[in-house]
């Protein structure tokens, strides 16, 4: 593929013009019409492919269209001058905001935005007592800490986020593991001592938006059985269980959306669980991912 694309560059053997003679200007109305990565492969051909890979008009297209609201966001004056280019490059990965407990970042093929919110971010009952919720870190969350319930009654996590997202439909999900886990002599370890009570009653979770859209669903945490929108349950994994799905129309003004999970049946106890955070996700870019086709 390598040497197709080099011959491509050259002057053809009757001396007629190649591909390096394209007008920058014209490469630039084709990448218009690429994803991101085809432009970035497309840019080591020649200098006039370079040249257009860098114009700004090509990555405003493939910006959100609010992204001045996105860089508003960054503390540092720095980020408010950069060119279309960089400013997708910056949010190609992780950008954390609120303190570092919130992450947006755009889908490097699509441009549109995603938000992972840490459980650091969201009020849980019990928290301040280490009889029943400890702070555990780990790199198996992106936020590097989740929350270990190992027993209580009243099981309720809230949470909230106001944020200027722009218009498509996202599904909101909660990741949460059942059991402990740990890494010993290299290898990982799940401990179920503490886990219990999940089978008994089913978590609800529920969220809605300032403009009045609302969704809820329910599960006991404690099933293994396969689940159309959860996939394989199984103990010892991390699962993203699906509350719902919000539609977003104007990103202004900003979208509020509140969400929980909750098991308060104080007939029986429940421990034995982790949580670390709730996701934001374009609704068809979470069901390509679902089938493997995002990483």
């Amino acid at each position: 593929m390598g040497a197709s694309l080099s011959n491509l560059t050259e002057v053809s053997n009757g001396g007629g013009p190649g591909l390096g003679d394209i007008p920058e200007s014209c490469v630039a109305c084709v990448f218009l019409y690429l994803t991101p990565p085809e432009i970035c492969n497309l840019a080591r051909l020649n200098r006039a492919f370079r040249g257009a890979s860098d114009s700004d008009s090509v990555w405003e297209s493939k910006l959100p269209p609010n992204y001045q609201d996105l860089l508003d966001l960054m503390p540092h004056e720095r980020y408010q001058n950069l060119f279309k280019k960089d400013i997708f490059a910056l949010f190609s990965r992780s950008v954390p905001f609120d303190d570092g407990n919130k992450e947006v970042w755009f889908d490097r093929v699509t441009g549109r935005v995603c938000m992972s919110i840490s459980v650091k971010a969201m009020t849980i009952t019990g928290i301040e007592d280490r009889r029943y919720w400890n702070w555990v870190p780990t790199e198996e969350s992106r936020f590097h800490v989740v929350a270990y319930l190992q027993q209580i009654w009243w099981f309720e996590v809230d949470g909230m986020v106001k944020f200027p997202f722009p218009p498509d439909i996202y599904t909101l999900s909660c990741r949460i593991h059942l059991g402990r886990f740990s890494k010993r002599l290299g290898r990982r370890v799940c401990n179920f001592d503490h886990t219990h009570g999940w089978d008994i009653k089913p978590v609800r979770f529920e969220m809605s938006t300032s403009d009045g859209q609302q969704a809820s669903s329910e599960c006991c945490l404690g099933e293994t059985e396969h689940d159309d929108s959860n996939g394989d349950q199984k103990r010892g994994c991390w699962i993203e269980y699906k509350v719902g799905e919000f539609i977003v129309n104007e990103s202004n003004p900003a979208t509020e959306v509140r969400f929980s999970m909750k098991q308060i049946d104080c007939t029986h106890s429940k421990g034995g669980l982790c949580v670390d955070s709730v996701s934001i996700i374009p609704s068809n870019l979470k069901e390509r991912r679902g089938r493997g086709v995002l990483k």
